[in-house]
């Protein structure tokens, strides 16, 4: 089989999970509804809390345009295992580059990558000039990827989370979505987390850091938190961006060991969790996969269970490869 036969079929396979996805959630929750915008009343007005596309009544990332404005990149394919330049806009109502942007969580833009299976999760902040953003990627493996862009533009009401799917072609070898677990284990880390994910309602997670089997205490700040989490449904990626309770230097949060988020899930079903924690100067993701509203999820996905550990995601020394 030829590389655009598999791609064709992949292809395919992808519109049947989509189709799927959608279909399970108009039976078992409200896919359509839109989470709250804003702090959930736990954090300081700006946006440390969930985020949907609030316009449109759909999760965040479903859509490449919303309001008038565009994701536009200048390639849909990146070869895969190669170091690429990957340029875009942001195109407003009137066709044009958008070129001003207002500060989300101390970046103008956040660029967040998910190949559709999930894997090869990636948090970058592209540079910018003359309306372009850009940033030097590496798609580690062949299949479909999910670009999702989250920014403010400049006297706009709201944030906005659009989405774009890129190809890397090649040898398709699709991850099976890992089983819930409570524990998660990155470079000698151990990231352990409570609480569970309740359709439509505001739902508080903790995730607890250890390094050695001690407690640490001394998280650094990283995007104005202590912990930033994206949370992803399994079948289309509806795309949900949650930020901790309170901030640090506000005089009430402790660096560690725990960190607290509110997050609303859109519907029932599958989400993958990636949690963004900075600690001796490194950035790691610690991934988590949870059921929101399942009955039939394993006892450990919302109960006090607590499954074996299980290593998730590596380290990246350069901070996932943020471009500054």
């Amino acid at each position: 089989m030829n590389t655009a036969t598999k791609l064709g079929a992949y292809a395919l396979g992808l519109a049947a999970v989509f189709g799927g996805a959608l279909g399970a959630g108009n039976v078992t929750g409200p896919v359509g509804t839109a989470t709250e915008t804003g702090s959930h009343g736990h954090a300081e007005e700006g946006g440390h809390g969930g985020h949907a596309a609030a316009g449109s009544g759909l999760p965040g990332g479903l859509q490449v345009s919303e309001d008038g404005y565009t994701l536009a990149p200048r390639r849909t394919t990146v070869e895969a295992g190669e170091r690429t330049d990957f340029s875009f806009t942001i195109n407003g109502p009137d066709g044009r580059p958008v070129t001003g942007f207002e500060p989300l969580h101390g970046e103008r833009l956040h660029l967040i990558i998910a190949r559709r299976d999930l894997s090869g999760f990636q948090h970058l902040h592209p540079t910018f000039a003359g309306g372009v953003w850009t940033v030097p990627l590496t798609l580690p493996e062949a299949g479909v990827y999910r670009f999702f862009t989250d920014f403010k533009p400049a006297g706009a009401e709201r944030q906005y989370t659009l989405g774009t799917d890129i190809t890397a072609p090649g040898e398709l070898a699709p991850v099976p979505l890992p089983e819930p677990e409570r524990v998660a284990r990155v470079d000698g880390y151990e990231v352990r987390l409570a609480g569970r994910l309740v359709p439509g309602e505001s739902s508080e997670l903790t995730l607890s850091v250890r390094r050695d089997g001690e407690p640490v205490t001394d998280l650094q700040p990283y995007l104005e938190a202590y912990g930033h989490l994206v949370a992803l449904r399994a079948g289309d990626l509806a795309y949900l961006h949650v930020h901790p309770d309170g901030a640090p230097g506000d005089g009430k949060t402790a660096p560690g060991p725990e960190i607290t988020f509110f997050a609303q899930a859109p519907s029932a079903g599958a989400y993958r969790l990636y949690l963004d924690f900075k600690h001796g100067g490194e950035v790691r993701t610690a991934e988590f996969t949870v059921h929101a509203g399942d009955a039939a999820a394993p006892a450990g996905t919302g109960g006090p269970v607590e499954p074996r550990p299980r290593e998730s995601g590596g380290g990246h020394d350069d901070g996932h490869g943020h471009a500054h």
